[in-house]
Formats: structure tokens, C-alpha cells, sequence
């Protein structure tokens, strides 16, 4: 479940931008972007997945003291990882999970300085026959980003995908 609220910060539009590369003035030059036609700093598209980092309970967030999923093919802090002779233990035969779709609708642009609230709504969930993964079950979640006046500023639909079994190379 993401955060409840989530403050749009100059400097994390600033950094975010930078992440993925887009160096356009309006995301971190308050005289030009104030200049622009936006009229201010603006987030850049896909900036609202940041709303994970405000997130307690962030699943991926390293946590001092717990084990950490982490990344690769058999993710620190699994069972599949834990070996005391360092060796990598097989996938299990239990199912695995991926993001499968994201759309974003924009409202109006993000504005730095405001303070969005998250309204988390579950969508429909579908299932397919897969071929190698077993029975696929596809959920959809669609979160709303809500500005200080009730007004949706940015609708984000997202599609994940879990297969019934491990799938085998």
C-alpha cells in the first residue's frame, strides 16, 4: 500500500529528473521555469511512482536490521540466496510476480510544493492460461493523486502479473 500523502519537493523533482536523464529546465530552475509557460517548477512524467519512498513499508527499501529483497536472479534475503556455502540454491516452485502495464493520466501538471494525497482503488483482476508459467492472475490498481482541493491532478493504473509456478529455463 503506498503512502497516504506525498509532498512534492523541489529538490526530489530536481534528483528524479536527473535519475532518469531529463534535464529540462523546468524541473530544477525556479527562474526559468517560472518564466516558462507552466509558470514553475513541474514534476516530470512518472515522477508520482516516487510516492513509494514515502511509504513505510516500502517492500524494496533496504530496512536496517531485516532482510533486504534486493535484485538478481535469486534476490538477496530469499530463501533461494541463503546458503552457507555461497552457493545459489534452485528457484523454488512457487509462483513469481511482475509489473506487467502502467498508464498515467495527467490532470494538470505536478506542481513543487504541493502535497498530493493517494486514493488506492483495486480494479479487476483476470486470469489467463500461460504457457510456461502456469495459470497467470493479472490484478489491476488504480491510484488517484489528489491535490488540497479534491481535484485529481494524475490517475495511475497499473497491471501486475503472477504466474502459478516457477518458470523453468
Amino acid at each position: 500500500m503506498p503512502a497516504d500523502t506525498f509532498p512534492v519537493e523541489a529538490g526530489h523533482v530536481m534528483a528524479f529528473a536527473r535519475a532518469i536523464g531529463d534535464f529540462n529546465p523546468v524541473y530544477h530552475d525556479a527562474r526559468a521555469a517560472a518564466a516558462s509557460e507552466v509558470g514553475g517548477i513541474i514534476a516530470p512524467p512518472t515522477f508520482v511512482q516516487a510516492s513509494a519512498h514515502f511509504d513505510d513499508d516500502y517492500p524494496l527499501r533496504p530496512r536496517p536490521g531485516v532482510r533486504w529483497f534486493g535484485s538478481g536472479r535469486f534476490a538477496s534475503g530469499t530463501a533461494e540466496a541463503d546458503r552457507d556455502d555461497g552457493a545459489t540454491k534452485p528457484a523454488s516452485d512457487r509462483g513469481t510476480g511482475l509489473h506487467a502495464e502502467q498508464h498515467y493520466l495527467y490532470h494538470r501538471p505536478i506542481r513543487a510544493g504541493e502535497v498530493l494525497t493517494l486514493n488506492v482503488s483495486p480494479g479487476a483482476t483476470w486470469e489467463k492460461q500461460g504457457r510456461r508459467g502456469g495459470l497467470l492472475t493479472f490484478r489491476e490498481v488504480t491510484i488517484d493523486y489528489v491535490d488540497k482541493d479534491g481535484d485529481v491532478v494524475v490517475s495511475a493504473r497499473a497491471v501486475s502479473v503472477m504466474t502459478s509456478q516457477a518458470v523453468r529455463d
